[in-house]
């Protein structure tokens, strides 16, 4: 089992990740996962993809579960680098950071029959004990979180179009030019950085202007983040911050900001 647990890593690493939202408690969930499997006697076990796949489930539950009430932190995307993105492949079970946001808001037994059963495939009759629950419930837990993520701002416009719209924004920025800035935003925009939301496109342009204050010591590389176009800032060499951007018919409908130091410095090569 321990051959097989190795052969399925990468699909064990992406559900932890769903679940988390963090690469590194992916790993400790995994690392946790296979100690269990160690120890497991797995004799009668006749599919061992689905029982690793509900040994790491039950083990991000119990993660979920124990942690305490703190402030939000920025989920960590999955960021491809490379001088033209638009042209990379982007994994299909890839998810943007407005989703892993979207995840992180959801109660445990919600994320879990969510990312078990849409994300991967996984029925509800094998759901419904992690969470000691029936199988209806169980479907019932993924519906209420499914509207949640559907809910979420959806781009609806291919990455170079995406990237188009985000240059527009990079100018008006360095400009300080909030009407261009107005323009390219749509008007419900959302920003978030950290624990500070900002909503409305008037508002978002107003704190994307204060970007032209440092811009001359600032360069941007695009990377693709989660399936959507963003871009990495980097000031005097240094990566200063990650900005993953949401694109609606030619308008920036949510732009999700990471700052955090001890983030970037394990996303960012």
């Amino acid at each position: 089992m321990i051959a097989q647990f190795e052969q399925e890593r990468t699909r064990l690493r992406a559900i932890a990740h769903r679940m988390l939202g963090s690469f590194a408690e992916a790993d400790d969930a995994l690392q946790d996962a296979w100690l269990r499997v160690e120890r497991a006697d797995t004799a009668e076990v006749d599919n061992p993809a689905a029982w690793l796949t509900t040994v790491v489930g039950r083990v991000c539950l119990n993660m979920l579960r124990d942690r305490r009430e703190h402030a939000f932190e920025m989920p960590d995307p999955v960021i491809e680098t490379g001088e033209e993105p638009e042209q990379q492949a982007v994994a299909k079970d890839q998810v943007g950071l407005a989703m892993l946001i979207v995840l992180d808001s959801l109660k445990p037994d919600e994320r879990l029959a969510f990312v078990l059963h849409d994300m991967f495939a996984v029925p509800f009759d094998d759901i419904a004990p992690l969470i000691e629950k029936t199988p209806a419930t169980a479907r019932q837990l993924a519906s209420r979180a499914r509207k949640r993520v559907q809910d979420r701002p959806q781009p609806n416009v291919d990455l170079p179009k995406q990237r188009e719209v985000v240059r527009a924004f990079i100018k008006a920025s360095r400009e300080g030019d909030l009407e261009g800035l107005v323009a390219v935003l749509h008007p419900d925009a959302v920003l978030r950085a950290g624990a500070l939301e900002v909503i409305g496109g008037r508002n978002v342009a107003g704190r994307a202007s204060l970007f032209r204050r440092f811009a001359a010591r600032t360069s941007v590389e695009f990377v693709v983040i989660g399936g959507e176009t963003g871009f990495i800032t980097w000031v005097d060499g240094a990566p200063f911050s990650i900005m993953a951007f949401t694109v609606r018919d030619g308008q920036i409908a949510a732009i999700h900001v990471i700052q955090d130091k001890e983030q970037l410095a394990a996303l960012v090569p």
